[in-house]
């Protein structure tokens, strides 16, 4: 078979129904720099099919794929193969059935070069020269990536993956921050397939001139987008910017850039920079639109990911000043630690408390206001100040200030359910340090002896707040040995999407026991290293008290 295809004056191989190549002539390895071994029983798209910047091309917009397996004779050009040696081939070519006796369904393909092979294809073309197609797809790749994150930093280096090499060589982000100040975020170079950040050229920026004609001037001002290369700052600089941007052309090599302002409803956020060194083209009017959508489509990520940080700063700053001074009690040391979710969620209502009361006893509480925002945080407040008020007020077992508490909700406070547990520790009549407790729907308390011997005190559960406000509600009671560490905490330091809630609560159980002879402030800081799973999404509370003599916050 490979005879008669040599017979031809032009690259050709056979394919059979799947696409496999089952036969190639001496021509077509040449043009390929593929061996007849290379090519035979391998599938001919995923091998050959390429776009112009050495991508594959998707199956489903591949024309002599079709060719394949639809049975019919069809032509073109503009394709690309990719070669042996990683350079593209441009291609016309044709795909024919072909009966040839023993395969009543190959298909004949011939193809010649259409141009200088040698292109390495790793290089886009320039945006100018962006299909209509392309650009309509990179647009919604934008607006794809950009929205589906709300950490400012990763928004601004997909952003840089989307243009660099596709568009510019270089990518430089320049952000408008607090009082005006202008910080250079990022300049990026594309080196090898892959992006390169140039830490040299980054940092802080000096001021903006109002007066200004320069372009990087005109685009942080949000007046419009501009060109510029090497020439437009040979001249005696205007400001420290026109400074900067010399440096930056000589040290990059940048012939030619585009720089588009950053510029939402509100405010300009600062300016994107896309430059080219190693493609030869000049950036035109044509490029113009498509950037300044691409630029506005990134501004519009970026101020909600910039309004969803400061409403998150708000909340945890909020809930972090809500959460109260520990009281001085002899005999009894303790150490709190509150620790926010994840960038990626949302601050949450945790909390907890511990306050003296009048009878000589202090208090212990820990919750989780149900919901994630600043009406969590707020609701977790008028919570906390409602038991105090009972707790102080009425000297009562901790069942009924939480009875008291339940039935208040809904009248007073905006919490729709939340989960605590309420505690008093105070010396019995035989002078030992005893626990009474009520838990509304909480994780357990854990009581870890000095020995090692931690166990979960699972009585005195009842439900939520929230739910049923009428319900008699228990008390349980246990004593403190001396020395050991009593545990409150949030769900965030056992529950995991990966693991179940038992497993959770043995890997704690198992941490503290381990960590019991750690001081008190050791044995915190360590518990949350160890115990707090890895995919934790939620905020976490947690009170630490430890009795025995000699010990005081």
């Amino acid at each position: 078979m490979a005879r008669a295809l040599d017979a031809l004056g032009t690259g050709a191989y056979l394919a059979d129904e799947q696409g496999l190549i089952v036969a190639v002539n001496a021509r077509a390895e040449q043009s390929l720099v593929r061996t007849a071994a290379d090519l035979v029983g391998r599938d001919a798209h995923d091998l050959l099919h390429r776009t112009s910047y050495g991508e594959p091309v998707p199956r489903a917009q591949c024309r002599m794929r079709e060719s394949l397996l639809g049975g019919s004779t069809r032509q073109g050009e503009d394709e690309w193969f990719e070669r042996g040696d990683g350079s593209l081939l441009p291609v016309a070519w044709l795909a024919t059935p072909c009966d040839i006796g023993i395969r009543t369904t190959a298909t004949l393909v011939l193809f010649h070069s259409s141009g200088h092979p040698g292109h390495t294809g790793r290089q886009p073309p320039a945006g100018g020269r962006l299909s209509e197609m392309e650009r309509l797809a990179l647009l919604a790749e934008t607006t794809t990536l950009l929205t589906s994150t709300l950490d400012i930093d990763e928004a601004l280096r997909r952003l840089i993956s989307l243009v660099v090499p596709r568009i510019a060589d270089w990518a430089v982000i320049d952000l408008i921050g607090d009082r005006d100040e202008v910080s250079r975020f990022a300049v990026a170079h594309a080196e090898g397939g892959t992006v390169r950040f140039r830490d040299d050229l980054q940092g802080p920026m000096p001021p903006v001139p109002q007066e200004s004609p320069m372009p990087l001037s005109r685009a942080l001002r949000g007046v419009a987008s501009s060109f510029a290369g090497p020439e437009t700052y040979q001249g005696p600089p205007d400001s420290g910017i026109a400074v900067e941007q010399r440096r930056l052309f000589e040290a990059t090599g940048m012939h030619s850039a585009i720089l588009v302002p950053l510029r939402s409803l509100h405010d300009v956020m600062g300016a994107l920079t896309l430059g080219r060194a190693d493609q030869p083209d000049r950036f035109t009017t044509a490029d113009t639109a498509l950037l300044e959508d691409i630029a506005r489509r990134a501004s519009l990520a970026l101020e909600n990911a910039r309004l969803y940080q400061r409403q998150r700063q708000v909340a945890e700053t909020m809930q972090r000043h809500l959460l109260p001074k520990l009281p001085r009690s002899p005999g009894r040391a303790m150490a709190v630690r509150y620790l926010p979710a994840p960038d990626a969620s949302h601050v949450g209502g945790d909390w907890y408390d511990a306050f003296d009361l009048a009878d000589g006893a202090t208090a212990l509480a820990v919750g989780d206001v149900v919901g994630h925002d600043l009406e969590a945080a707020a609701g977790m407040a008028q919570l906390r100040n409602m038991l105090r008020a009972y707790a102080v007020s009425q000297q009562k077992p901790p069942s009924k200030i939480v009875e008291w508490l339940d039935q208040a909700t809904l009248d007073i406070t905006e919490v729709s359910m939340a989960t605590l547990v309420f505690a008093r520790m105070s010396e019995n009549a035989a002078g030992q340090c005893e626990l009474s407790w009520t838990n509304a729907g909480h994780p357990p308390p854990l009581l870890v002896t000095r020995e090692g011997v931690a166990r979960y005190l699972t009585d005195g559960h009842g439900m939520l707040l929230g739910v049923a406000p009428e319900q008699v509600r228990p008390d349980a009671t246990a004593e403190l040995p001396p020395g050991a560490t009593l545990l409150l905490y949030t769900d965030g330091l056992i529950e995991s999407p990966g693991h179940s809630l038992d497993e959770g609560l043995e890997r704690l159980r198992r941490h503290a026991a381990a960590l019991a002879r750690r001081p008190l402030e050791s044995f915190t800081d360590e518990l949350l290293a160890r115990a707090r799973p890895p995919d934790n999404d939620d905020d976490v509370a947690l009170l630490a008290v430890r009795y025995g003599p000699g010990y005081s916050t």
